[in-house]
């Protein structure tokens, strides 16, 4: 894709606040479809619990003795009750426990993450909002803002290790399923008509992409202009807060020189 692709930003209560570019790496790449095939079907097999199990005539229980005698009776010759073709006999190809799981390679999951990212943003599916800093946790709210950005069908909602409260009110909601950055899958991001991000989780699918000095923003017309630009460095505009441990250090060295031109 020859343009960077774009996703509708939003506040914490559903305002529109313009458009915020995405990482073209990650986000607009040309979907490899085998490779999102392979990996959706390895992660659906290692879902299977694999514990379905049948017995073989040899482990069901009884069947010891001859039913009837060989000849004589005008009767079929069978050798054990237990046989496949009695009821309650054993089972020929039933399943037996196994594990389903296959092995896939890391640049493959990578790279299927990469092209349904990559679908959904070329589909608009894609949605961030700044922050989901809430006082307290309320399902009501988590309800309006879905509503409010347009995802009222099937949701992923990517949260960060810090977003407690709305992870809490976002939980009892139907059709919305939850996850971390570090956790995100291509078969969730298939899954969901709309994917929101945060700009925290943006940034650390993302890492490097926002970290830049211009504005990661494109402003829709009437808007106004932000303070800042979304996924700058927070510790950029502070001063980095002087560590009191290696405040003694630096001091006690000082005095260890001090004893030492005196000697």
């Amino acid at each position: 894709m020859s343009e960077a692709p774009q996703a509708a930003l939003f506040a914490n209560d559903g305002t529109p606040k313009g458009d915020i570019k995405l990482d073209p790496a990650i986000f607009g790449i040309e979907p490899n479809m085998a490779v999102l095939h392979q990996v959706v079907t390895a992660q659906q097999a290692a879902a299977r619990s694999g514990t379905a199990s049948t017995k073989t005539r040899s482990e069901v229980r009884g069947g010891g003795r001859k039913p009837w005698r060989q000849k004589g009776l005008g009767r079929a010759r069978h050798g054990s009750i237990r046989s496949p073709q009695w009821v309650g006999g054993g089972v020929v190809f039933g399943p037996h426990p196994r594990d389903f799981s296959q092995r896939t390679p890391k640049k493959m999951k990578k790279l299927a993450l990469r092209s349904a990212l990559s679908a959904r943003a070329s589909e608009g599916s894609i949605k961030v909002v700044e922050t989901l800093d809430w006082a307290q946790p309320q399902t009501k709210t988590a309800s309006a803002l879905l509503e409010a950005v347009g995802a009222t069908r099937k949701a992923l909602i990517v949260l960060g290790p810090t977003n407690r409260v709305a992870e809490r009110s976002f939980r009892n909601l139907p059709h919305v399923v939850l996850t971390h950055s570090g956790q995100l899958s291509a078969y969730d991001v298939l899954w969901a008509d709309t994917v929101l991000f945060t700009t925290d989780t943006l940034g650390s699918v993302a890492p490097g992409f926002y970290d830049v000095s211009e504005k990661d923003f494109v402003m829709e017309s009437g808007a106004e202009e932000p303070d800042s630009a979304v996924g700058s460095s927070p510790s950029a505009d502070r001063p980095e807060a002087e560590s009191p441990v290696a405040a003694e250090a630096v001091e006690a060295d000082h005095d260890f020189e001090e004893e030492g031109e005196k000697s």
